[in-house]
């Protein structure tokens, strides 16, 4: 019989990449979704109808509806992707990020009790490099001390100890992926690797002319999305419970991404001041025939209103205990690759959208013409 796994976030980047890849090893996937006016179901959408893909509806901030569906679908895996996942929004909304990300990982152990499945049901828990914080040591590994430097952070440093202590407490096989920054094309738009792309691939086709970022010098560790979802089910495939750092070992600057976005959007940039006058201006167009990117334009600028009350700048993980133990390769997808990805799938994206709004405007215009409206 095949296996059945459970997602909590299934609608996300992860969620989506991870039901496809548990559905070629022949699973049995179902999902978690919010019941919401707006549906936000495009990743998956591919996915509805087909065979062994089942969606249902609960909230991680509703323990009786998680308990219910764990009851009903009796998983083999549960893989707790849900959360608020974005840095800055976890200090607007610091009570509802506590709610999802730490006391929702607790709802998910508690549902896993309650129907009498902890010897049965492996699980999963998305935990973050962001648990770093303030990092005390570059790499970071496993073993590297945690200081959270944002409500997120804290709410998941709750989420993973009460992996590590239902795992030690009840025996459970429960483990956290720490995951360092992964990217795709299908990211969502707030983060800012995907505000980087989309707005070089605007910028490129003249739909934009500046795009604003917050701290240029912050370094990050990017992998794609597409290759980390892998490590995740290693992870619950090893023989023993253990906690993994999921990463790359590179590290680039948010300088060094918008560099390379805009080259592969054909703008190549030359970068001019320091702090919060910095700017990406442009040295050389290729390959456009959009005339309104001209060398010397200014088209990225740095704004005081992205910066965080406390922000993160070092982060670099050190991925050798999955290569070593899971036999994962980190480096699938280079950082090179998975930036190109990304601006060829947003320049398609926003050459698509001005031709969708142009077939709304020609309706449009036909429609008045008719004097329908009257």
């Amino acid at each position: 019989m095949s296996k059945i796994a459970l997602i909590t976030g299934v609608t996300g980047q992860d969620g989506s990449y991870l039901s496809e890849f548990l559905l070629g090893k022949g699973y049995e996937v179902h999902g978690i979704i919010r019941r919401s006016s707006v549906d936000y179901r495009e990743r998956i959408a591919h996915l509805e109808g087909t065979p062994h893909f089942h969606l249902h509806y609960a909230d991680m901030s509703d323990s009786m509806s998680l308990v219910k569906l764990v009851g009903k679908v009796q998983p083999d895996e549960i893989y707790n992707l849900a959360a608020q996942s974005h840095v800055q929004v976890s200090f607007d909304a610091p009570e509802f990020t506590a709610d999802v990300d730490a006391v929702g990982v607790l709802r998910i152990l508690e549902a896993v009790r309650t129907n009498h499945l902890e010897k049965t049901c492996r699980i999963y828990q998305a935990s973050t490099s962001e648990l770093y914080g303030k990092v005390e040591e570059v790499p970071q590994s496993e073993t590297t001390p945690f200081h959270p430097y944002s409500p997120y952070a804290v709410a998941k440093l709750y989420g993973y100890w009460i992996i590590k202590e239902y795992r030690e407490a009840y025996n459970m096989f429960c483990c956290s992926g720490i995951l360092f920054n992964h990217e795709s094309e299908r990211r969502g738009e707030t983060f800012v690797t995907r505000k980087i792309t989309l707005a070089a691939a605007r910028i490129a086709q003249g739909k934009q002319k500046c795009l604003y970022l917050g701290n240029l010098d912050s370094l990050r560790d990017w992998g794609y999305a597409k290759d980390y979802v892998e490590c995740m089910w290693l992870i619950l495939q090893h023989k023993t419970p253990e906690d993994f750092v999921i990463a790359t070992g590179v590290q680039h600057s948010v300088r060094e991404f918008a560099t390379l976005a805009f080259k592969h959007a054909g703008i190549e940039l030359r970068w001019e001041g320091e702090g919060i006058e910095e700017k990406g201006i442009v040295e050389r167009v290729n390959g456009l025939t959009n005339e309104r990117v001209k060398v010397g334009d200014v088209v990225v600028a740095v704004s005081p209103d992205f910066y965080r009350p406390t922000d993160v700048v070092n982060l670099l993980g050190d991925p050798s205990k999955a290569k070593r133990e899971l036999g994962w390769n980190p480096q699938t997808t280079s950082f090179e690759q998975l930036v190109e990805l990304m601006v060829a799938h947003d320049m398609k994206k926003v050459a698509a959208d001005d031709a969708a709004a142009e077939i709304r405007k020609v309706n449009l215009a036909e429609f008045l013409e008719k004097g329908i409206d009257k």
